[in-house]
């Protein structure tokens, strides 16, 4: 121990006389880290590194001195201790016009540290690793890192802290002109910093909160990294930016651009609501296509091609300047029918070459690739109000054909009852109040966000006009009263699904015996504001 105690003097003395500045350097990630330190030594830094920082700076040809030359202590239990020491945060923590601080730290025979260079263990790509322990995990929180971040940005006013590896030129460049980094450089970075640990610790409490299974707790902090900004908002005064979640699997946010501009605010909104829309239509070809939140127009069929067709035939106005999202690849056939009208995006799992090729005559049209079997990665939908945040479950319930209740004297037919399972997938989706019209595993008409529920009704008739007889009609909650079974009547509905429960059921039901209509309950509703 003594040894090392006194190397670490005889170096801190060497420092002194020679009047260098010293940059501590530990970093996980080491993207262009040998340039950015051949660049300090080159400007007179010594460097400090720790354990696998500094044998990548040996390897690169550069003088290093050991932390435990600094500390005079050497590191333990496997590194977990090793930057913990006053001669570091002593170091970091000194306001250097403060006469007493300065003092204290010439006393003690601490070294000025005039810069930091760190970034953090990789806790999040540990946690992504198939079959990794919980063991491995909890040793890939860093502890020393944030702690050395957050007191060299805490005194910032004198010290540069850097944690992005996209930030070295800049530094260097301050430095090699003018000798210091700038004081709006030091803060922006300071900023940073803070950004970094805040993520760091929210990634390690949203594990361990999972992992206790702690559904609501007393507070929450999310974390997302910005993916591009944008144009604009949802209108050209308003601006706006793209992040995604620290997991997004089955999101827009994992999705590959093969080709046209840049999506907009309003087009990941259409896009998410999609995708949405395509999940619940798992092992059978399904298109969907959406207009500002709703859809517009679905379809399943025996191919991709044919699920497309339903869809477009559902509401081919609607859909000029629409998303299109399919679960499974866009092939020639489907690319020649794709292209003859305009979209705005097509999602899809994959593209064939001569389907690309088709599309891409198209300058603006995006063309998105997607994993659609993918599962969504998070089980919670976050929504903000002014000052607030929302939080619940997602709505991923589903029915099946033996849940259901039948209420009415006449029971649906087989085809009936595949038709009303295919409605009320759809409806769920549709904001409320919601009414859609299917028949022949396609939508027909669709009742999009009234006040009151006939209303919807008579929307979703009018569209499908003559088709609506023989469809079958799915609501997203119950009929409050019989009006809306008889607008259904009179355009020819033969079933309905609704999730049933209002104290006046046995109006709407006396109205559907009456009408000879079959109607089913759920027990489930599926309201979306």
């Amino acid at each position: 121990m003594a040894g090392v105690c006194t190397a670490g003097t005889d170096r801190k003395q060497q420092g002194k006389e020679s009047g260098m500045k010293r940059a501590l350097i530990s970093v996980s990630d080491k993207t262009g880290l040998g340039d950015f330190a051949r660049g300090l030594e080159e400007l007179g830094y010594e460097i400090i590194s720790t354990g696998g920082t500094k044998r990548a700076l040996e390897e690169a040809g550069l003088n290093v001195i050991g932390i435990s030359d600094v500390t005079g202590f050497p590191e333990i239990m496997d590194g977990r201790v090793k930057t913990l020491h006053p001669n570091v945060h002593g170091a970091l923590l000194c306001v250097r016009d403060n006469p007493e601080h300065v003092k204290q730290i010439r006393d003690l025979g601490i070294q000025d540290i005039d810069m930091v260079v760190v970034n953090l263990y990789p806790f999040r790509e540990t946690v992504q690793k198939p079959g990794v322990s919980h063991e491995e995990i909890i040793e890939n929180i860093d502890i020393g890192g944030p702690s050395m971040l957050r007191s060299a940005s805490k005194n910032y006013r004198f010290i540069p802290v850097i944690c992005d590896p996209a930030d070295y030129e800049q530094v260097l460049q301050e430095l090699r002109e003018n000798g210091e980094t700038a004081a709006e450089t030091r803060e922006h970075l300071a900023a940073k910093v803070f950004r970094h640990t805040a993520r760091y610790d929210a990634m390690i409490a949203d594990y361990l909160t999972k992992k206790t299974g702690e559904q609501f707790p007393e507070s929450m902090t999310i974390t997302f990294d910005k993916v591009q900004d944008l144009r604009y908002g949802e209108n050209p005064h308003q601006n706006a930016a793209f992040y995604k979640g620290m997991n997004p699997q089955y999101s827009l946010a994992n999705a590959v651009q093969l080709h046209g501009k840049e999506l907009s605010y309003n087009n990941i909104q259409d896009g998410n609501a999609a995708i949405e829309i395509l999940k619940d239509f798992q092992g059978q070809p399904a298109a969907v296509g959406l207009k500002h939140m709703n859809p517009c127009g679905v379809g399943i069929g025996n191919t991709i091609s044919e699920a497309w067709d339903k869809a477009y035939e559902a509401d081919p106005v609607s859909i000029f300047g629409g998303i299109v999202a399919l679960n499974e690849p866009v092939d020639e056939e489907l690319a020649e029918k794709l292209s003859k009208i305009f979209l705005e995006i097509i999602i899809a799992p994959d593209f064939t070459p001569e389907a690309l090729e088709i599309l891409e005559r198209k300058k603006n049209i995006r063309l998105m690739k997607l994993d659609t079997t993918l599962e969504p990665s998070n089980t919670k939908k976050y929504t903000n109000v002014n000052d607030g945040l929302l939080v619940q479950d997602m709505d991923v319930k589903s029915v099946t054909a033996d849940e259901l209740e039948c209420v009415t004297d006449r029971k649906p037919t087989e085809e009936e009852l595949r038709q009303l399972l295919f409605g009320w997938k759809v409806v769920k989706h549709v904001k409320s109040n919601a009414i859609v019209l299917v028949k022949d595993d396609m939508t027909i008409g669709v009742g999009a966000g009234q006040m009151n529920r006939v209303g919807a009704a008579k929307i979703a008739i009018e569209q499908a006009g003559p088709k609506a007889s023989g469809s079958v009609m799915a609501s997203d909650a119950f009929f409050p009263m019989p009006d809306t079974v008889e607008a259904a009547a009179a355009a020819g509905v033969t079933a309905i699904i609704q999730p049933g429960g209002s104290i006046k059921d046995q109006l709407s039901i006396d109205a559907c015996n009456q009408a000879g209509i079959a109607m089913v309950f759920t027990g489930v509703r599926h309201f979306k504001h």
